[in-house]
């Protein structure tokens, strides 16, 4: 699974990739564009982890799937329900969806870009840095899907809630992080 996900996340970076060459870059070189990302990715972030913890400590999240492998999940269901399960689509709506993703490639990733010459005209540069970038992306996401596989058939369902409430809370920090950094950036016009 983790391989057709990262598949959807790497169509979605070439894209961006390709929208940053052909001058789209100057987007997120505004500090309104910039701050408008940091606080509704920040909210959002923040919405997500107190929902998180609220749903964990209501019950409203069933950690069924730890019980029994025999509930997969298979519905015979319509198109509609086949396409939400693509891997490869959720792959690009989950990177889509993450306001850090965003970030990353209006700063970092635009800065590595123009630091190795990735253009158009320099396709040698261009190919390594997607290739090499698309490796290291592939390989932490097959670790933590395996991780994810295997480590659930050890999970209690008290250790499960411990894990969602940590990532609630890491989601409302970064959240927070996230909406207020760029008002502490000078640098950027």
């Amino acid at each position: 699974m983790g391989l057709w996900i990262i598949i959807g996340h790497a169509i979605i970076e070439l894209a961006i990739v390709v929208v940053l060459l052909l001058g789209l870059s100057f987007l997120f070189e505004n500090i309104y564009v910039v701050r408008t990302i940091g606080i509704v990715g920040g909210i959002i972030l923040s919405y997500f982890g107190v929902s998180i913890i609220r749903d964990v400590y209501t019950g409203k999240i069933s950690p069924a799937f730890l019980n029994s492998a025999e509930q997969t999940g298979r519905d015979s269901g319509s198109t509609f329900k086949k396409g939400q399960k693509n891997p490869v689509i959720g792959g690009i709506l989950v990177s889509m969806s993450n306001p850090y993703w965003w970030v990353w490639w209006g700063t970092i990733g635009l800065g590595f870009m123009v630091q190795f010459e990735v253009t158009f005209t320099q396709w040698p540069n261009l190919l390594a840095f997607f290739i090499g970038h698309e490796a290291g992306d592939l390989v932490w996401y097959l670790i933590v899907s395996f991780m994810a596989f295997f480590g659930i058939k050890h999970l209690s369902r008290k250790v499960y809630h411990i894990i969602l409430v940590c990532c609630g809370v890491f989601m409302i920090l970064f959240g927070s992080v996230l909406a207020v950094s760029p008002f502490l950036k000078t640098g950027i016009v």
